[in-house]
């Protein structure tokens, strides 16, 4: 099959040749945070079948975004990751998370799937580099049965799925009280004093928390109407 093309010599319009066809962002975000195997793309993406699957991925090895993997030991088994082209689309794909819990996110619709390791993204699309000046330290967030953790050095930070070998501070709460904190309804200090969310570690490192993730206020897009 051809690959559709809007045939303009532009860099936007190049670029959304390669990667604006329906589920490739998707797959880019998912690899931004490591490689995964076939059946892990697979059980985050519903809706996306196998031979579709299968076929995005290989378009994204044929345009270099993407290469094949061997996962280390003790899993030993082939996977898919991001290129040095591909990794460098990350910036772009937090820009647009970032305008979407803004402008886009809003309640969660019937049917809608949620994976709470889709919060690593969100998270470091919100990060605040000159909250974090002078901090080092590694967060480890526990959702549910996901866990992921967030390692911050001095103004930057390194977000990834799974457990943190030596966390300075753990935040455990459900995915509603995520997606509270994601649409705005609720901040980590309250869903704290609420109850709602558990926190254990170094106190100090704890109470720059609050400071380092500044998520953005939902917006309408509708426009406000000028007083008549």
């Amino acid at each position: 099959m051809d690959q559709r093309t809007y045939n303009q010599y532009c860099a936007t319009a190049r670029t959304l040749d390669l990667v604006g066809e329906r589920w490739t962002l998707l797959l880019i975000r998912e690899l931004l945070t490591g490689p995964k195997r076939f059946g892990d793309l697979q059980a985050s993406l519903r809706g996306l079948g196998a031979g579709l699957l299968s076929a995005r991925l290989k378009h994204l090895e044929r345009e270099g975004l993407a290469r094949k993997v061997t996962l280390p030991a003790p899993a030993r088994t082939p996977a898919y990751a991001l290129t040095e082209a591909g990794e460098e689309l990350g910036p772009a794909v937090l820009e647009i998370a970032r305008w979407g819990m803004k402008w886009a996110l809003g309640e969660r619709r019937e049917g809608e799937t949620f994976h709470p390791g889709w919060a690593v993204l969100g998270l470091k699309s919100c990060f605040d580099p000159e909250a974090a000046a002078g901090l080092r330290a590694v967060y480890e967030f526990r959702i549910g049965d996901e866990v992921l953790h967030a390692r911050v050095d001095d103004g930057t930070v390194e977000m990834s799925h799974g457990p943190a070998q030596r966390p300075d501070a753990v935040v455990e709460m459900d995915e509603d009280a995520l997606l509270g904190m994601a649409a705005g309804r609720s901040a980590l200090r309250e869903l704290i004093d609420g109850g709602r969310a558990a926190v254990s570690g170094d106190r100090e490192v704890l109470s720059r928390l609050g400071d380092l993730f500044r998520l953005p206020g939902p917006r309408s897009r509708t426009p406000e109407q000028p007083p008549s």
